[in-house]
C-alpha cells in the first residue's frame, strides 16, 4: 500500500479516475516532517486500509492539493482528519466552496514545513497552477501535471494518438503539449522555472509517471528546455 521512496517519503498508488474518457491513475506522497506530522500531497481516495497505512507512519498535519484538478478526495481528507490543516493551490478555493480550507498555497512555504521542504507555483498557466514542492533532505522534486510520463500502451485507441501526440507518453518525463500551449505569461513562467532548477535537485516524483531516482537535475533541464528558448 505504501512504498518508501526516500528518506521520510513514501508513495501510495490510488485507483484510476476517469477524464473525458482518459483514465488517469492516482498517486498520492507522504512526507514525516521533524515534528512527526505528515504532509499530505495529492491525497487519493481515503479506504478504510489506506487511512490504517497512513496513520501508522504518524499523526496527519497538513494536506495539500497541489493543483486545482487534484482535488477529488480532499474533502473526504478533512472530515476525516479535522485536526489536520488543508492547503488550496491557487484557484482551488473557489472551485471547492464545499471544502474549508486553512490556507491559499503560493510561493513562499508554510512555516509548518519552511524548513524541511521548499515550494514554487509555476504561474501564467490558463489549465492550471502547478505547486512544485522541493523536498530538502532526500533531494526530491515533486511535480503534478506539468511533467508527465504514461508507458506506452495505457491508452487504447483514439485517446493513444492523442496521447502520443500530446507528449504524454514516452521513455522520459515531458511536458505536454497542451500544457506547453496553455503558458500565456511565459515570462512569470520562466522566472518560477529558474527557482525550481536551481534546487539540487536528484530525484523527481510526478502524479502520472514513473519516479525518477538519479539525474534529476539534467532531466528537468531537459524537460524544460522548450521554455528556455
Amino acid at each position: 500500500m505504501l512504498s518508501p521512496f526516500a528518506d521520510e517519503i513514501w508513495i501510495a498508488e490510488g485507483d484510476t479516475v476517469s477524464t473525458a474518457g482518459f483514465h488517469y491513475p492516482t498517486r498520492m506522497i507522504l512526507i514525516r516532517l521533524r515534528s512527526g506530522g505528515l504532509f499530505v500531497w495529492s491525497p487519493i481516495a481515503l479506504t478504510p486500509q489506506v487511512k490504517s497505512h497512513v496513520d501508522a507512519l504518524g499523526p496527519v498535519q497538513e494536506v495539500v492539493a497541489p493543483n486545482a484538478l487534484h482535488h477529488l478526495f480532499i474533502g473526504d481528507w478533512a472530515l476525516a482528519y479535522p485536526t489536520a490543516r488543508i492547503h488550496a493551490a491557487p484557484r482551488l478555493r473557489q472551485k471547492r466552496p464545499d471544502v474549508t480550507f486553512d490556507t491559499d498555497i503560493g510561493d513562499v512555504p508554510d512555516p509548518a514545513w519552511a524548513a524541511e521542504i521548499d515550494q514554487r507555483v509555476l504561474w501564467g498557466n490558463v489549465i492550471t497552477d502547478d505547486v512544485v514542492f522541493f523536498h530538502h533532505r532526500s533531494g526530491t522534486v515533486i511535480f503534478t501535471d506539468i511533467l508527465q510520463q504514461f508507458p506506452k500502451g495505457w491508452f487504447h485507441g483514439w485517446r493513444a494518438v492523442i496521447a502520443r501526440l500530446d507528449l504524454m507518453e514516452g521513455l522520459l518525463p515531458s511536458v505536454p503539449r497542451k500544457f506547453r500551449m496553455a503558458f500565456t505569461k511565459r515570462q512569470k513562467t520562466r522566472d518560477a522555472l529558474d527557482v525550481i532548477l536551481s534546487w539540487p535537485t536528484q530525484k523527481i516524483l510526478m502524479a502520472h509517471g514513473a519516479p525518477i531516482t538519479e539525474n534529476g537535475q539534467e532531466t528537468l533541464q531537459d524537460c524544460f528546455k522548450w521554455l528556455k528558448k
